[in-house]
């Protein structure tokens, strides 16, 4: 349970970062945070969570909780940082997984998931005519689309792309899917959109 991940907010109500409760825990123990109550957003200190967390048996029953020699504390879900009003910038690294994690392990021309082995990595513009290794430059097909492409760019194959490959934009987490329960309660803070999440199932 203190490895559940708890959608971190700057002073601004800005979300900046994702943290393991147990590192939550730890900033909202030191006063360093306050944890937004997913129902109402009121703020709550330690103290005052410890308080929420003796009276709410339901939520303990549900077992979003560690349990304490007094009473069953419940992890907070959203944190709201004291003192800190920027923000982290997180680029996510250029590499064959991250390419495989932003395409969804789906080929770009016909849309299929084959097994992993038979996905390869396509230049939109071939290689041997200028075309370099970028996220806009380079996408997942099976190997079969790949072999159909050839030499050519989409347009000249009549194989249109899916979607117009990017930089991906992830959460902190580089990629992991968000759980839904978790989106429920970020939503407020989170635009889904606007991250690219893919909701896991």
């Amino acid at each position: 349970m203190l490895d559940a991940h708890v959608l971190v907010l700057n002073k601004s109500w800005v979300a900046v970062n994702i943290t393991p409760a147990r590192r939550a825990l730890c900033l909202l123990f030191q006063g360093h945070a306050r944890v937004v109550h997913p129902e109402d957003y009121s703020l709550h200190d330690f103290d005052a969570w410890c308080d929420v967390s003796r009276f709410d048996t339901e939520f303990a029953r549900a077992g979003n909780c560690v349990s304490t020699p007094q009473f069953d504390l419940r992890l907070p879900e959203v944190i709201i940082l004291s003192m800190f009003n920027g923000f982290v910038r997180h680029e996510v690294s250029f590499s064959r997984r991250n390419i495989f994690a932003r395409d969804r392990h789906r080929c770009q021309y016909c849309g299929e998931r084959p097994a992993k082995q038979e996905l390869t990595l396509d230049h939109v513009l071939p290689k041997s005519r200028g075309g370099k290794d970028s996220w806009d430059n380079l996408v997942l097909a099976c190997v079969q689309c790949n072999v159909s492409k050839g030499n050519r760019t989409p347009e000249e194959a009549g194989m249109p792309l899916l979607s117009r490959p990017a930089a991906p934009r992830w959460l902190p987490r580089f990629g992991a899917r968000v759980p839904k329960n978790e989106l429920m309660s970020w939503q407020r803070f989170v635009d889904t959109r606007y991250w690219g999440i893919e909701q896991a199932s």
